[in-house]
């Protein structure tokens, strides 16, 4: 099949090391692509909810399409989340054409894209960190539970059935939070005239304009890989909402087998990206 070609990529929200993550269908995407540019926009790999215990091959697997990527000259923005905020602490860390940063501001065909996470406006963020966490487990525990329903949905004829988009979707007050993220947002790009603003964090994909008294923007979200599986694509003047369920040459029958393989330490994780990497560098 021949890869499709992409000026830009943003990916975010992958949350590799997680049960929830879509890591094999992310490998078929990957593997069907050919960017210039990549942004991973926060929250690839979950530091948070990192255990030892879970870090199937799939998810090293990721990880190697990225170094592959990298090792061929192809320019990364690794922009720190907050499940990754470990790394902030790397911020400005450059190595060929990879950069590790808290935000970037690109130039696409003489517009200007600012690009970052988004938890800097979540206050629960900023004030009560442990029970952003906590409810980060839980919110990993209704995906895992969400999955093994949709298992057995599947197995009888049924279709698939998303508990926290439901959720989502009708609390008000969780409504009202993804309204007041993307109204922050784009009024913040407004007032420096940025033309896109370019965010992650609510996997919530969209994209729409929004219009104040001062101005108007294009904002996007590139949604997620735990739920939503999907990405932002930006080639030949043009922004996509890339959606896994929606394309049929890569859409799998069913849900994907469990995975088998795993590494089990933390040391022997490091030392094969160490590996890898040296591999892609020689």
């Amino acid at each position: 099949m021949k890869k499709r070609e992409l000026d830009l990529l943003v990916l975010s929200d992958v949350h590799l090391g997680t049960y929830g993550c879509h890591a094999k269908e992310l490998i078929a995407y990957l593997k069907s692509i050919r960017p210039q540019t990549v942004i991973l926009n926060g929250d690839i790999v979950d530091i948070w909810q990192f255990s030892k215990r879970y870090w199937p091959a799939s998810h090293m697997k990721v990880v190697k399409i990225l170094l592959d990527w990298i090792s061929k000259g192809v320019r990364v923005y690794y922009i720190t989340g907050n499940h990754d905020e470990m790394l902030r602490k790397f911020t400005g860390f450059e190595l060929g054409s990879f950069r590790i940063v808290n935000k970037v501001v690109l130039d696409l065909d003489g517009k200007k894209a600012w690009c970052f996470h988004g938890d800097v406006f979540d206050v629960t963020m900023q004030h009560s960190k442990w029970l952003a966490k906590l409810g980060a487990i839980g919110y990993d525990t209704l995906i895992l539970l969400n999955r093994v329903m949709n298992y057995f949905s599947m197995k009888l004829g049924y279709g698939k059935i998303s508990m926290s988009k439901k959720i989502k979707n009708s609390v008000k007050s969780a409504v009202k939070f993804i309204n007041d993220f993307e109204m922050t947002a784009a009024q913040i790009a407004i007032d420096n005239n940025y033309d896109f603003v370019v965010c992650g964090h609510i996997h919530q994909p969209e994209i729409k304009e929004i219009a104040s008294r001062e101005g108007k923007v294009a904002y996007l979200n590139s949604g997620d890989w735990i739920e939503n599986l999907t990405s932002l694509e930006y080639h030949q003047g043009q922004w996509q909402l890339y959606r896994y369920e929606e394309d049929d040459q890569l859409l799998l029958t069913g849900e994907p087998a469990p995975e088998t393989e795993e590494l089990h330490n933390t040391q022997v994780l490091f030392e094969a990206l160490v590996q890898e990497f040296q591999i892609k560098q020689g």
